[in-house]
């Protein structure tokens, strides 16, 4: 493993499709794990193969429809669910088992009405298990944010020497601020036997909003696993975004940290994943949001139309977005106007310009959206096109 390559795990199949309302039949999470591979995704969380006939199909068919990510299933940490995925994955050509068990106390007492030492054991013998179901075994330490870090040392180094090569270390609440995920993770990675032989991952929900936060904070800090969603969906608020996390990575070069995603895809995927479940992209939501590259503040959009930098710190074709757009609202200087009659095929002077200006403030004032027809009606008041 290359020390500054961080690898994507995409789980938009398994916690993204926990939206309430938003479930997928087989043929349309094979479509999607499809364009997830085009996308450049290392590992590809299929299902969880005991939870319904359907899950389990679907991994087995997105098994035969993928080439390259691995696949993984999850499991609880008992033994028909092991099975039950190892079966699901008979026909992947990588393939991965992600099981595990809680780790903070309050899951330990009220979830599983045990004690550290049972839940540790059950957690060994379930790594151990699907070890001899498959080569590559993920640990999830469920919420470890939220865990006792000396406990949750102690059960990672267990595992490790039970076989797992990736330990998953889920904010399953969203509960950590960035400085304490990131600590977490550090301590691990300094404090933990074996933690050298696997790699450390980050599963962040965005309770708080601090899902991708986290997530960076956890790969800054030793961490070279990032487990997210397209479009940011999954239970309750959602998990870390996959586009924010490759993206953070692609602008900030100074954290030399690099994926496999193919970024002019970004769009794409997103488009097809809000189609299928019915769930639409909020405006203004980071990198696919129908608002991220828009401008509509005459200052910024002066800014951006004399150099683009000034507004704007991703090139939206390098997301799969076209370009920006100059949106003409009331707020809009007189730059964006003469922008746009410019584009239509007008041209005026500058005291022209000033009177159609007023007349647009005007209409823009009384009108929630600028047409075409609304700027070719100003401009045919006062001139001819040139």
């Amino acid at each position: 493993m290359k020390d500054n390559q961080v690898y994507i795990f995409d789980t938009t199949l398994r916690d993204g499709e926990q939206v309430p309302g938003c479930q997928l039949n087989t043929d349309e999470k094979v479509r999607i794990a499809i364009s997830l591979e085009s996308l450049g995704v290392d590992v590809i969380e299929a299902g969880f193969p005991v939870s319904s006939p359907g899950d389990f199909n679907s991994v087995i068919e997105i098994s035969k429809a993928v080439q390259n990510p691995v696949i993984c299933a999850l499991t609880r940490a008992n033994k028909k669910d092991i099975d039950c995925a190892a079966d699901a994955l008979q026909y992947a050509r990588r393939k991965r088992i992600h099981t595990g068990i809680g780790s903070s106390d309050i899951h330990i007492q009220h979830k599983f009405r045990s004690n550290r030492d049972q839940v540790l054991e059950q957690g060994v013998m379930a790594v151990a298990y699907a070890k001899t179901k498959c080569e590559d075994v993920e640990f999830y330490a469920e919420d470890a944010g939220r865990a006792d870090r000396h406990f949750l040392r102690r059960m990672v180094e267990a595992v490790i020497k039970a076989g797992a090569t990736v330990i998953n270390i889920p904010d399953t609440t969203g509960y950590c601020l960035p400085e304490e995920y990131g600590e977490l993770i550090r301590f691990l990675s300094e404090e933990t036997q074996g933690i050298q032989n696997v790699i450390l991952s980050c599963h962040c929900h965005n309770d708080l909003g601090l899902a991708t936060a986290n997530a960076v904070a956890g790969v800054r800090n030793g961490a070279r696993q990032v487990e997210c969603t397209v479009n940011g969906i999954g239970e309750r608020a959602g998990n870390t975004s996959l586009e924010e996390i490759v993206m953070i990575l692609e602008s900030h070069k100074s954290l030399d940290l690099r994926t496999h995603i193919r970024t002019q895809e970004i769009c794409a995927v997103s488009k097809l994943v809000s189609r299928l479940m019915h769930m639409n992209v909020q405006p203004n939501k980071a990198i696919v949001g129908k608002n991220a590259f828009a401008h509509s503040s005459g200052i910024h959009q002066d800014g951006v139309l004399k150099h683009a930098g000034t507004y704007e710190i991703i090139d939206p074709s390098t997301v799969g977005a076209g370009k920006s757009s100059i949106v003409l609202s009331a707020r809009s200087g007189r730059a964006a106007l003469n922008h746009h009659l410019k584009t239509l095929g007008y041209s005026f002077t500058p005291e022209e310009l000033t009177l159609i200006y007023q007349q647009f403030l005007t209409l823009a004032d009384s009108t929630k959206e600028i047409t075409t027809d609304h700027l070719r009606r100003l401009a045919e008041n006062h001139k001819l096109p040139a």
